[in-house]
């Protein structure tokens, strides 16, 4: 909404911008002005849906410019600031119609209940009145995301001015076009599908539209009414529209298509076919979702690849990067063999498989965690309506798995790099502090000191998480024996190399092994 600031005081005028600025940048500051006077041509001629304005203002204050404002009917909502608790003050400002009234010095929390309370005065009066709203569009919105209940004056309106009485059966499309594809971002891929079926639909006389835009669900929302034959036009948007827009990739887009009864069942259609939009996953983005014909499908039971999971664990222990990704286009490519999962078996399959991935990548320090939101990526996965979604997670997790994430470290000193370098080609030595200081000739004492503080452990701490994180690799990432791991870490006695690894990880070698494995 636009704004009006009407303030003598500027830096209570400057401070109440940047309130609005900080807070609620949505809306605009169409204005400011120091007194009456300036306030009274600047609303004349801006028109705000709000005005904020001080009471006590030189040449005309805030209630005499509220009073000339009111005898020529300009319509606006209005927040008054004031100086004093007198009771008067409050009476005029009620008797002006003042929606808010703020003693100062603000508090910026009653300031920001005062917007929300604006919010919601403007929101109720939209969506109680069909001649507001005005366009289909707005009324479609309204029913379906606001608070507006169809009613006889709504039918009344709707039959006046589209000659369409309202309870008629109409379709809706839901389109979920994605937050990102091919480097297009939501809003420019959107704007490009209105306009081309737009174009489509304009063509077709014997029906009529509106498109609403969801961009909190990456979603467009397609009305069609006035239309006998809805049947006709479904067939000619799975084979049309659908062709079309799947052509190129058959993750592209989602879509799903339902029969409405009258208009007050719009909302609660809206919502019965939102539930089945992760159908789309398991058809892919050529068939268009057609509730409740859906239920009919017929599909096979999902078997988890174990075995890709193995592959992947081995992968990942042994650091080739590439067999991960070969692995990951294997197991996405799993699902498209022909048959038909329910969508809920496949998204329990990409949790199963992403969570094996970066608990791996979390015991053998691989894995970035401060850039993983497991919760996050959960509810993505489980909210996913595409397959698009799917690999855009998996993509996500592959990126903040890098092999070594823990030996890097952009501060270190040039002695101390060296000595990590060292440590990492001759831990399965046994190699020592003093050997290491001979190499780099310095004294023990002084790596011992500055390796503590650059690397926030001591050395003999460093070398063993090293070979425990070592260890791990071998014990899930191969068959080898217990002592020939040993050997391979730099532990000469096995049962030395054991007790270690049990004071670190709390589980013995072959606990570990099995349990993990």
């Amino acid at each position: 909404m636009k704004i009006v600031v009407v303030e003598d005081e500027i830096r209570i005028r400057e401070g109440i911008c940047n309130l609005i600025h900080k807070m609620f940048s949505q809306h605009e500051i169409a204005g400011e002005a120091e007194n009456g006077e300036e306030g009274l041509t600047l609303i004349r001629n801006l028109r705000p849906e709000l005005v904020i304005t001080d009471i006590r203002m030189e040449s005309m204050d805030g209630l005499q410019m509220l009073t000339q404002l009111q005898a020529e009917g300009i319509k606006f909502k209005a927040i008054v600031l004031s100086a004093y608790s007198e009771f008067t003050y409050a009476q005029e400002a009620i008797k002006l119609g003042v929606n808010e009234y703020l003693l100062k010095p603000i508090v910026v929390s009653d300031f920001a209940q005062a917007i929300k309370s604006i919010e919601r005065q403007m929101e109720e009066e939209k969506t109680d009145n069909p001649q507001i709203l005005g366009d289909m569009e707005n009324i479609m919105f309204g029913i379906i995301y606001g608070g507006m209940q169809p009613n006889e004056e709504l039918y009344q309106f709707i039959q006046k001015k589209y000659k369409f009485s309202g309870s008629e059966t109409f379709a809706e499309v839901q389109i979920y076009v994605g937050k990102e594809h091919a480097g297009k971002k939501y809003a420019d891929r959107s704007e490009k599908m209105k306009h081309e079926l737009t174009a489509e639909l304009d063509k077709k006389e014997d029906l009529k539209y509106c498109i609403l835009d969801n961009p909190k669900e990456y979603m467009l929302l397609l009305i069609l009414y006035k239309c006998k034959e809805l049947a006709k036009v479904e067939r000619w948007f799975q084979n049309y529209i659908m062709q079309y827009y799947g052509k190129n990739s058959r993750q592209e887009i989602g879509c799903g298509w339902t029969n409405v009864d009258g208009i007050t069942q719009l909302k609660e259609a809206t919502q019965t076919l939102a539930k089945y939009m992760e159908w789309n996953i398991a058809l892919g983005g050529t068939i268009m979702i057609s509730y409740p014909k859906i239920l009919q499908v017929q599909t096979f039971p999902c078997v988890y690849p174990i075995d890709l999971e193995n592959e992947m664990k081995i992968a990942l222990c042994t650091y080739d990067m590439t067999k991960v990704n070969k692995c990951m286009q294997r197991f996405k490519s799993y699902f498209a063999d022909g048959q038909v999962y329910r969508p809920k078996e496949i998204k329990e399959s990409y949790v199963r498989f992403l969570w094996a991935m970066m608990n791996l990548a979390k015991e053998i320090g691989t894995l970035r965690e401060e850039n993983v939101e497991q919760q996050k990526i959960l509810e993505t996965i489980m909210n996913a309506v595409s397959l698009m979604q799917l690999e855009q997670v998996f993509e996500e997790v592959l990126e903040n798995i890098t092999p070594d994430v823990q030996m890097e470290n952009g501060t270190a000193s040039l002695t101390i790099k060296r000595a990590k370098s060292m440590i990492q080609e001759f831990y399965d030595t046994g190699i020592t502090l003093d050997e290491i200081t001979t190499r780099l000739n310095i004294t023990p004492e002084y790596l011992g000191t500055q390796f503590h503080r650059e690397v926030g452990v001591n050395f003999s701490t460093f070398i063993k998480e090293l070979r425990m994180k070592k260890a791990k690799e071998l014990l899930l990432g191969s068959n080898m024996k217990l002592y020939e791991i040993a050997e391979k870490v730099g532990y000469t006695d096995a049962k030395y190399f054991s007790r270690v690894f049990r004071e670190s990880t709390g589980q013995l070698p072959a606990e570990y092994r099995k349990t993990n494995k």
